[in-house]
Order: C-alpha cells, then sequence, then structure tokens
C-alpha cells in the first residue's frame, strides 16, 4: 500500500439518527447523521409511515390532485356545453336567426328543444326571419353539443 493516499480510519465513529438514536462503527468519517435506522424504519417498527427524503411522495400527491382538478373542470365544462341553460348565442347560428329566436321569447338552448318538442320543425319555421336553413344549422349545432332532439319531420329539415 502506499502511504499518504488513504484516509484515516475512525474505528469508534458516531452515527446519529434523525430519531435520536446513537450507536458506534468503524467508518472513515467521525459523525456520520442519518434520517432512518432500524429503531425508527416502517419496516421494523411495523407502523406505516412514510419515508420521503426528497419530496417524490408529495410531488405525486400534487399531481394526483392536479388531475383530479383537470377531471373536474372537463366534466363541469362538458356538463355547461350540454346545459339546457345555455344561451343561444353560444350556437353561433348567426346574428338574424339569433335576433328571431330572442324576439320569439326563446333565449336559450332549452326553450329552442321545447319548442321542437311541441310543434316541431314548424312551430320554429313560422318564427318571422327563421327559415329552414336556420332550423338545419341550429339542429345540426345542438347535435354536435350533445342535445337529442325529438323526431324530425320529413320536410323540417335540408339535407346536411
Amino acid at each position: 500500500m502506499r502511504d499518504g493516499i488513504h484516509p484515516k480510519y475512525n474505528p469508534q465513529a458516531t452515527v446519529i439518527c434523525s430519531c435520536g438514536n446513537t450507536w458506534h462503527t468503524g467508518s472513515t468519517i467521525d459523525v456520520i447523521r442519518t434520517d432512518v435506522c432500524s429503531k425508527c424504519h416502517p419496516f421494523y417498527t411495523g407502523e406505516q409511515r412514510i419515508v420521503d427524503t426528497e419530496g417524490q411522495v408529495d410531488r405525486f400527491y400534487k399531481k394526483l390532485q392536479a388531475r383530479q382538478d383537470y377531471l373536474g373542470d372537463v366534466v363541469a365544462r362538458e356538463a355547461s356545453r350540454t346545459s339546457p341553460e345555455l344561451p343561444i348565442g353560444e350556437l353561433e347560428l348567426g346574428s338574424r336567426a339569433e335576433n328571431s329566436l330572442k324576439a320569439a321569447g326563446i333565449e336559450n338552448v332549452g326553450q329552442a328543444i321545447a319548442r321542437l318538442e311541441q310543434a316541431g320543425d314548424d312551430g320554429l319555421l313560422q318564427i318571422d326571419g327563421f327559415g329552414r336553413k336556420s332550423l338545419a344549422d341550429l339542429k345540426r349545432r345542438l347535435r354536435a353539443r350533445g342535445f337529442t332532439l325529438p323526431e324530425e319531420s320529413p320536410a323540417g329539415e335540408l339535407a346536411s
């Protein structure tokens, strides 16, 4: 062995755990500090404790919470998309069709669907300024958002 290249060995190095337990062992370092020992490790104690020295568990729970928040937002957005209280303006039918429906007292999607159920296509076609193309656009946009429409009359809608 070459002289002067090896560290000094200490046969009575002190090991100190974060739980307060201390013991002596041989090492090249005089004092060793550790987070977990056989007196406090969950495997040896039998208690359910998560040892998280680098914050991995907290990062995992943050990611899990962010995922749950995202899924909740998706569900809320989908519910608002198919809500009968959705204003007619959200369907982007065009200003003439929207103004005609508003003049007839139809302010939201639920009222338009109710009118279709009660009087069929003719109920909406009787509104001044609301024609067949507007009716076809309305039905197409309602279906695209997931609304179920009543049975269609054969003459009620243009071919899409």
